[in-house]
């Protein structure tokens, strides 16, 4: 399997990529994304990809499109991959992004799948700061994509994917400043703040000033105080919590974290590289309490053998898997 993962930046092989193939390919791709994948498959995709150059070939691509538009494509969301229309729908868009012709995929690599909808947008590994008409700053984290909505009567940033942090600007119209998610608002009043909308919640926590966090269902609201942290649904807003003391620091491309299971470290981790990286559920358990540079994440996976008993194994650049340390192939 040498040579699957191949250079980010190298060109797309030729002569063009059989579309069965590439069906093949994102077949392959969605499935070991989707969550749902046995020892058995993997093991079945092993022998597929040692099977032909093709397929080496297919891959390569599929890791491509991955990386390059903006990692996993919205539809290729994991909540989406455990539907079987979903499921569909991925492998038919990831199968046009690969038979795709050299203009088209060179207009797709610079321009990243989320720059396509979104008003500002982030790739995998990527973050960047924006700033608003009004001043207001925000950093967008990996894998990150807002639209944003400034009218007569509004400040809106809708998240669609991703995790940002918010310092609110004082507006002279005092038009109420929102940051809307699929499960709700969170209302700013003067405020510093972090929102995060996962698959199944969003989570917000309030850095300074206070946040009014509502649900989509229009249920009862919460006010968040400086300090504090929250998480909500479409329906309902869990207790508030307190907010974790370096909820700020991945701005500076920190990842820190205190006392955090594993399998949650190296889920949060995978975030941050194109690819597959996941974790033993074995040693999911084991504890971990850093701050780590997220301009390397191979560093941060080799950090892991000096901190715990553990070991990256890598099948190529682009899958790898934190087992045990001294576990057999």
């Amino acid at each position: 399997m040498t040579g699957v993962a191949g250079l980010p930046n190298s060109p797309l092989p030729d002569p063009p990529l059989p579309r069965h193939v590439a069906v093949q390919a994102a077949e392959w791709f969605v499935l070991l994304h989707g969550g749902d994948a046995t020892p058995r498959d993997e093991h079945a995709f092993e022998q597929w990809l040692s099977r032909a150059s093709d397929h080496e070939r297919a891959w390569q691509r599929a890791l491509q499109v991955s990386q390059h538009a903006g990692s996993v494509p919205p539809t290729l969301a994991a909540a989406t991959l455990r539907r079987t229309c979903g499921r569909r729908a991925a492998v038919r868009a990831m199968v046009l992004l690969m038979v795709a012709p050299p203009a088209a995929w060179l207009a797709l690599r610079a321009v990243p799948w989320q720059h396509l909808t979104a008003t500002h947008a982030t790739a995998t590994g990527e973050q960047r700061q924006v700033q608003l008409a009004d001043g207001t700053r925000i950093w967008l984290d990996t894998r990150t994509a807002i639209d944003t909505v400034y009218d007569a009567s509004e400040r809106l940033v809708v998240l669609k994917e991703g995790r940002i942090l918010v310092e609110t600007a004082t507006d002279s119209a005092a038009r109420p400043f929102r940051v809307r998610t699929s499960h709700g608002t969170a209302r700013a009043l003067g405020t510093r703040f972090v929102v995060e909308q996962g698959d199944e919640d969003s989570r917000v926590a309030v850095l300074g000033g206070t946040v009014e966090v509502t649900p989509r269902s229009g249920a009862d609201s919460l006010r968040l105080e400086a300090g504090q942290q929250a998480r909500f649904d479409q329906s309902r807003i869990a207790a508030a919590g307190t907010a974790q003391p370096d909820a700020d620091k991945w701005p500076g491309g920190i990842l820190a974290v205190d006392d955090m299971c594993l399998d949650a470290f190296v889920a949060e981790l995978a975030r941050y590289r194109p690819g597959i990286l996941r974790c033993d559920p074995e040693i999911g358990h084991l504890r971990i309490t850093g701050a780590f540079q997220l301009r390397d994440t191979d560093a941060i996976l080799q950090n892991l053998a000096h901190l715990l008993p553990v070991q990256a194994r890598y099948r190529t650049r682009y899958w790898v898997t934190v087992v045990a340390a001294g576990a057999s192939s």
